[in-house]
């Protein structure tokens, strides 16, 4: 199982982003590191959805393979000063390699550790079937609002889109840069869809597509609430679902639900009737043990 995370392509984004990045692959265990940055001038490494470990391909010592891969970890973060290295396999048996070495399970995670995963092979008439009865009614407003599903890649839209949700959300954004490098040309395959009203966009979604499935990245709509009464979160969803089929895609991921942290999101997004999933979630290596502990009681506290 490899996620787009851990493609040669999202490393490049990253790197174009204006962050370190490293790459391990000794045909056995392969992995994407990027390097986040932290307040004065600290810095951790990162393994999205990583390391991945093919077992098959392992004939001598697991923990062997694994205490290569974590000298090669320890090495990068002593020369970048890191205070701590954080995995978040997606291989339910990686995180117990990773614990003799000392990975710990970590309270912080940077992806979502639970997703809804829609199966777009289904007949549209089951897909409407699967979904709560709210959320069906919701389309059904949505598309008697004259609203337009437009696909287009359009940054300063988003842009804008982005800043009314963050600022009624009270969330954090990345720069807007970040976005339009996202969707920039490249080996990603990302998309930016909207929906419109009488020509302005009021609902917009950036989208990639990795094998089989399309992945829901960012969503960001306009909460005047002259719009709110149209839906068009509902359609946007709906008509991407559509969209998706129509090229093939077999599966949408919403990307993320967590009932405690984003208990709207996440009602809005079991409303489709998709198959729940979990990952084993983020497991943390010391490197600089009291700046590690200094770090994890401000966070505790901001």
């Amino acid at each position: 199982m490899k996620s787009f995370l851990q493609t040669k392509e999202w490393l490049e984004f990253q790197k174009s982003a204006g962050r370190k990045v490293w790459q391990f692959d000794d045909g056995k265990i392969t992995a994407n590191i990027i390097q986040h940055d932290l307040p004065m001038g600290m810095n951790y490494l990162y393994i999205p959805h990583g390391p991945t470990v093919n077992f098959n391909a392992i004939s001598g010592s697991i923990n062997d393979e694994i205490a290569q891969f974590v000298a090669y970890l320890k090495k990068i973060a002593c020369e970048e000063h890191s205070l701590f290295i954080k995995a978040e396999p997606l291989d339910d048996k990686v995180p117990e390699a990773l614990h003799h070495f000392k990975f710990k399970k970590s309270a912080k995670e940077v992806q979502p550790n639970r997703s809804i995963i829609i199966d777009l092979e289904k007949p549209e008439y089951d897909l409407l079937g699967a979904m709560h009865h709210k959320t069906r009614y919701n389309i059904k407003v949505a598309e008697r609002n004259d609203l337009k599903f437009v696909v287009g890649n359009d940054s300063d839209v988003f842009w804008r889109l982005l800043k009314n949700t963050a600022k009624n959300d009270n969330f954090s954004t990345h720069p807007k840069e970040y976005y339009e490098k996202l969707c920039s040309p490249s080996g990603l395959k990302t998309e930016m869809v909207f929906i419109q009203h009488e020509g302005t966009a009021i609902a917009g979604a950036i989208l990639l597509a990795y094998g089989d499935t399309v992945y829901y990245l960012h969503g960001a709509m306009d909460r005047d609430q002259k719009y709110k009464p149209m839906m068009a979160p509902y359609l946007l969803h709906w008509e991407i679902m559509k969209w998706a089929r129509g090229y093939g895609m077999k599966h949408y991921d919403l990307w993320g639900i967590d009932a405690k942290k984003w208990p709207g999101v996440t009602r809005f997004k079991l409303g489709w009737g998709g198959r729940q999933i979990e990952y084993p979630g983020a497991f943390d290596l010391s490197i600089r043990g009291f700046w590690f502990f200094v770090y994890k009681i401000l966070r505790r506290i901001f």
